[in-house]
């Protein structure tokens, strides 16, 4: 099984940060990737970067960067992760708004399983932080059609790791044992998606 990474924006996408500059989502998501990936390469799992550069590359040539990699392997060889941090304001003020997501397409597809597998962890290693969820379909997963998760042909999902427009949250996501937690429940997810 090979796992993309997606490290969602790059560093010259606009706005993308905390309130006061200092967070920069496009610098996290690279971070977290890195770390991920690390993990899973010591367990000997097949993961592999899908934007190696550092600036933003277009959704469409993500996507085909994603599909080629399923034409080489097999669809069913292969899932997707998407990187991101939330906001919920425009960037130039702090909001209240918290919590950890996970996003699949609006129709059943295995992404939910893995999205599933990804909140088990999330509670594990997120206890008491909330999660958001919706469970009008029966899964705890949100269903949007994020160009990167609809335009794939593998099971892919985007996770939002907590808000960059709330203090806790970004304090948070900046400690160690922030930075951890989130890491260890996309391993810990992935690590459960694949036993099955």
């Amino acid at each position: 099984m090979i796992i993309l990474l997606d490290n969602g924006h790059g560093s010259d996408t606009p706005g993308k940060q905390s309130p006061d500059g200092f967070f920069r989502e496009y610098a996290y998501n690279r971070f977290l990737a890195s770390e991920i990936h690390e993990r899973l390469t010591a367990l000997g799992i097949d993961s592999r970067f899908l934007v190696p550069e550092r600036e933003d590359i277009p959704l469409p040539e993500r996507c085909h960067r994603a599909n080629s990699i399923c034409e080489q392997s097999g669809s069913n060889q292969v899932i997707l992760l998407s990187l991101h941090v939330n906001a919920a304001g425009n960037g130039q003020q702090w909001m209240k708004a918290r919590g950890w997501s996970c996003y699949t397409t609006r129709s059943e597809t295995k992404a939910d399983a893995l999205a599933t597998c990804l909140y088990d962890a999330a509670k594990t290693h997120l206890p008491g932080m909330r999660l958001r969820t919706d469970y009008t379909d029966g899964d705890p997963d949100i269903e949007k059609d994020f160009y990167i998760i609809r335009h794939t042909s593998c099971p892919a999902v985007l996770t939002e790791n907590l808000f960059m427009d709330n203090r806790q949250d970004v304090a948070f996501l900046k400690s160690e044992e922030g930075a951890r937690a989130i890491v260890n429940l996309h391993v810990d997810g992935i690590l459960q998606y694949l036993s099955k």
